[in-house]
């Protein structure tokens, strides 16, 4: 029996150490969402900050107090504000961020590199009160202290805001969670709180898995902690592209994609593929009333769809995996 316990206690170590999530920018894979694509309908430009310290052994040191509330608001630009060990900011959205086909917002660090990456929980709320966390992952390993100024590799972090360098956003999909207080459709509240990424467990910030999250630390600096440059909208009531598709007289699926994507509705319509930079990346001209599109030489990542006939013109948000 021991020996069985001891086997599958080496398993679960194994499949955790070998387990790969998506890659860093400029990688086939990546789920980086760059700032310049068209798939954002809004930007984050109200909120409560709530600073952190600059080193969270050492409280005589005062609170973080790099950049200001407005460097958070408006496009990523790379002109941030610091939160300090476990500082955070909640934006407030009048017009809610709804959940629509894939991710639905998305949040910006500043980092200049792939692998200098500081990180940061993200909460949801429909009413400021209950707050529902992102499920997330950190297999980066935490016997030895990730430094200040240390890396990480982004194929060990999962839903940690920060996994992507800057003016590339990290992606939130709302459908991910499941909380009776919250209406995925109402999100009025994003809160983004830094992670403190010491392996002292007295102080370290844990996934959701309670292992301790190892990340660049201590950034005893003015600049401490997660550095928020902006959050962008992918769909909120007002922009939804899943209200635009609704009055779509074509029926896209699958969604998520991979080899092949179908398309069922009227004939003679033009088909346009942008990339997450706007790029048009391929068009097809639909002559039958069903038709499907091999989509074999995409590669993996987010997509916007422009279907567009006589009587007008329809947008679509898909992903392929």
């Amino acid at each position: 029996m021991f020996t069985i316990f001891v086997l599958l206690l080496v398993s679960g170590l194994l499949d955790r150490a070998v387990a790969q999530f998506a890659p860093a920018v400029g990688i086939e894979g990546t789920t980086a969402i760059s700032a310049d694509s068209s798939v954002f309908v809004a930007w984050g430009s109200h909120g409560q900050l709530e600073r952190g310290l600059m080193k969270i052994n050492e409280p005589e040191m005062g609170l973080a107090t790099f950049g200001t509330e407005s460097d958070a608001y408006g496009k990523a630009d790379l002109v941030a504000l610091s939160l300090g060990d476990g500082g955070s900011f909640t934006y407030y959205f009048e017009i809610p961020v709804i959940d629509g086909p894939g991710p639905d917002f998305a949040v910006f660090e500043n980092s200049f590199s792939n692998d200098f990456l500081e990180l940061a929980h993200v909460e949801v709320s429909s009413d400021g009160l209950h707050f529902a966390r992102f499920r997330s992952v950190s297999l980066t390993q935490t016997q030895t202290q990730v430094d200040g100024f240390g890396v990480l590799e982004a194929v060990k972090i999962h839903n940690l805001a920060g996994k992507y360098r800057g003016l590339y956003g990290t992606p939130f999909d709302l459908a991910e969670l499941d909380d009776p207080d919250l209406d995925r459709n109402a999100v009025h509240y994003i809160r983004i709180t830094d992670v403190v990424g010491s392996i002292d467990p007295v102080f370290g910030s844990r996934d959701s898995e309670e292992n301790l999250i190892n990340d660049p630390w201590p950034t005893p600096f003015p600049s401490s902690g997660f550095d928020l440059d902006a959050l962008g909208v992918i769909y909120d009531q007002r922009y939804s592209s899943v209200t635009k598709i609704s009055a779509c007289p074509y029926h896209i699926y699958p969604n998520p994609f991979k080899d092949f994507l179908f398309i069922n509705g009227e004939s003679d319509c033009e088909v346009t593929f942008f990339d997450a930079l706007g790029k048009t990346i391929m068009i097809h001209q639909k002559v039958s009333s069903h038709e499907w599109i091999s989509t074999q030489r995409l590669m993996p990542g987010f997509y916007c769809l422009k279907i567009q006939n006589n009587h007008g013109s329809w947008m679509l948000k898909l992903l392929k995996q």
